[in-house]
């Protein structure tokens, strides 16, 4: 009840939840093969390929930035030594960023699994090295926060690959080019984890969203913050020509 008390007096006050967001740590998965994107990452992890001038990796840094978050963990795998050297020949001002090599071909709940001992608040934050968002952050946290669950998963609309047919009698009653599915949701990164998430993944190989996230569910203890607007991913050659012309046309969502 002292715990909960002292949460709704932190959200109420700008200036408690503005610093206690800058002792949160932002995990980034980066290790993954990418081999959707091979054209791309045969030479360079995914989180490395450019949009625009910029890795998409410095694009999900920026967007957790904007929202004053201030210290990153950067869990590295596949080709770890690309990013690590972009890392040391950049200076970047009032942020801190770890680069944690968490195996080539570990899986995503191991990978997180082996960053417990860097992650000793009572929450932290974690997302992929792969998709863009114009989410807002501080709505995220305040969502799990208020909810005292043990995680807090994005929920979001895939963008449908074609075009969507409103079909009656034989006759095309509406045509919509490439917009959102209105139907159902899918994990869109930009989860909130309390500590408590460690007991719940395996010390075996695992994926997190494959038993952690059964596990979780079954115990309701994982709450879905649905995010209704822009979310891309970058998992093949096209998403990757989406979000560049997003990027030139001067009018990118996050």
């Amino acid at each position: 009840m002292k715990i909960k008390k002292e949460i709704n007096v932190m959200l109420r006050s700008k200036k408690k939840f503005l610093d206690y967001k800058q002792n949160l740590k932002v995990v980034i998965l980066c290790g993954g093969l990418g081999s959707r994107l091979a054209e791309e990452t045969k030479k360079i992890p995914k989180p490395m390929v450019n949009i625009g001038k910029f890795p998409i990796l410095i694009h999900i840094m920026n967007i957790y930035m904007k929202y004053g978050f201030r210290e990153f963990i950067l869990a590295l795998g596949y080709k770890k030594e690309v990013i690590i050297k972009y890392f040391k020949s950049k200076k970047f001002k009032k942020i801190s960023i770890k680069l944690v090599d968490t195996g080539k071909k570990t899986l995503t709940g191991t990978r997180v699994l082996k960053l417990k001992k860097y992650l000793n608040g009572e929450n932290f934050l974690l997302t992929y090295g792969d998709g863009l968002s114009d989410i807002n952050l501080d709505e995220l946290l305040k969502f799990h926060l208020k909810n005292n669950k043990i995680a807090t998963i994005t929920a979001v609309r895939p963008p449908a690959r074609f075009g969507e047919l409103f079909i009656k009698n034989n006759f095309v009653k509406r045509f919509e080019e490439k917009n959102q599915v209105k139907s159902g949701w899918i994990n869109g990164g930009f989860f909130v984890f309390n500590k408590k998430i460690f007991e719940f993944i395996p010390k075996k190989l695992c994926m997190l969203e494959k038993q952690p996230m059964n596990n979780l569910t079954k115990k309701n203890k994982l709450i879905a913050y649905k995010h209704k607007f822009f979310w891309q991913c970058m998992d093949t050659i096209r998403d990757k020509e989406i979000l560049n012309k997003i990027w030139r046309s001067g009018k990118s969502k996050w």
